[in-house]
């Protein structure tokens, strides 16, 4: 196996599961390059999914990811895995096994996980287009650090057959491209050629810009008038009533639940050896019970329900992506852990209600990228896609 990755400056490749693919050479994605994160399976080599424990216990793969093949077969060429946070359950792309990879657009600041590489690799031009997941804003919140668009469709919209799962009713297969038509690109390649809904109203997520705070708000002001430029004005709304801080802690709890119930007995027997953060929501999740489960998951629908009614006659809601821009560098945990909260705030609305969302590399603050978001109802990925590049 070759393991010196050619032309990564960067840290975003794998070595350890290093996987090389040629495309089919035909198609829309012909003589494009891809990274794939390393928590999709390709065959004859083991998926390492950010652990040297998980590595270490599980055999090579039988056969590659559906998703991956589809992008294969429509000419891309595979250069190689992209790092992943450890189980893929972090924001924040630092991997104490693995190192960090480099935002090359917020030097000295983190990339964002847990799609690390994956965002990194095509912020700093190593690969043209990536794949990553989406179960908590692990395409989303790299995208916005990262300075480069990015996608978390429908959920269940794109197959995940191949992929390590960590909550399967939150977990999305998003991808990232440093500019909008080729994100549209892939979309058609990964979402079939449905012709996209004509946008109706602009929705302003009052609340989530008061979560992101005046900084932030005054920062993306400008990208929030060049949506408004192409769909008119927008009409303030607010999300949450119950408070966005609410529906992250039902995120968290349903996250957390499914995420034990998937890699508990795992962990158990293996006792892996894992990274600040990581280690500290894997033993909460091993305490969450089954009485506080049911009851999330009845707040969940009608939250689905709400964001349903207000997206409906295919509504746009605008918002920030994340709080603020990138974090620096081995910050402290209860730093990062802050930030997370507040993050999770925003991001934990199209995860609730199995929404579309994507990131538009709009803004910026201190000289670093900052994001702003779209979300669209269930099945509207083509409208958002669309838009992204209208905006553009």
């Amino acid at each position: 196996m070759n393991r010196n990755i050619p032309n990564d400056p960067l840290g975003a490749f794998c070595r350890h599961t290093h996987a090389e693919l040629k495309g089919s050479g035909r198609g829309p994605l012909a003589g494009l390059r891809l990274g794939v994160k390393d928590l999709y399976d390709i065959a004859g080599h083991k998926t390492g999914f950010g652990s040297p424990d998980w590595l270490a216990t599980h055999e090579a793969a039988q056969r590659t990811a559906p998703v991956v093949q589809q992008l294969l077969e429509a000419g891309a060429d595979m250069v190689g895995k992209t790092h992943t946070d450890e189980l893929a359950y972090s924001l924040n792309g630092e991997n104490m096994h693995y190192g960090t990879p480099i935002n090359v657009n917020a030097p000295g600041r983190i990339p964002g996980g847990s799609s690390s590489g994956s965002a990194a690799a095509v912020a700093g031009g190593l690969c043209d287009f990536a794949i990553g997941t989406d179960t908590g804003g692990s395409v989303r919140a790299p995208a916005s650090f990262c300075g480069i668009y990015g996608i978390r469709p429908t959920h269940g919209r794109v197959s995940l057959e191949g992929a390590c799962p960590l909550a399967a009713s939150f977990d999305t297969c998003g991808w990232f491209a440093r500019d909008s038509a080729l994100l549209e690109r892939v979309g058609r390649v990964l979402l079939g050629a449905a012709p996209p809904a004509r946008p109706g109203r602009l929705l302003l997520a009052v609340d989530a810009f008061a979560l992101a705070g005046d900084d932030i708000t005054r920062a993306l002001r400008p990208a929030v008038d060049r949506v408004a430029a192409l769909l008119g004005k927008s009409e303030p709304v607010t999300v949450s009533a119950e408070g966005l801080p609410q529906w992250f802690q039902v995120f968290r709890l349903l996250q957390g639940a499914e995420v034990w119930a998937q890699h508990g007995a795992w962990v158990t027997r293996v006792q892996p050896t894992l990274g600040p953060g990581v280690k500290e929501r894997i033993q909460w999740a091993s305490t969450i019970a089954a009485t506080d489960v049911a009851q999330a998951q009845q707040k969940r629908e009608d939250i689905a329900r709400r964001m349903d009614a207000l997206l409906a006659d295919d509504a746009v809601l605008v918002l920030p992506t994340v709080p603020g821009i990138a974090p620096l560098r081995n910050s402290p945990p209860a730093e990062l852990d802050g930030f997370r909260s507040r993050a999770m705030g925003l991001l934990c609305i199209a995860g609730l209600a199995r929404l579309p969302q994507v990131n538009l590399p709009l803004g910026a603050l201190d000289g670093c990228p900052l994001g702003l978001s779209l979300i669209a109802r269930r099945g509207g990925d083509e409208m958002l896609l669309k838009l992204a590049t209208a905006i553009a």
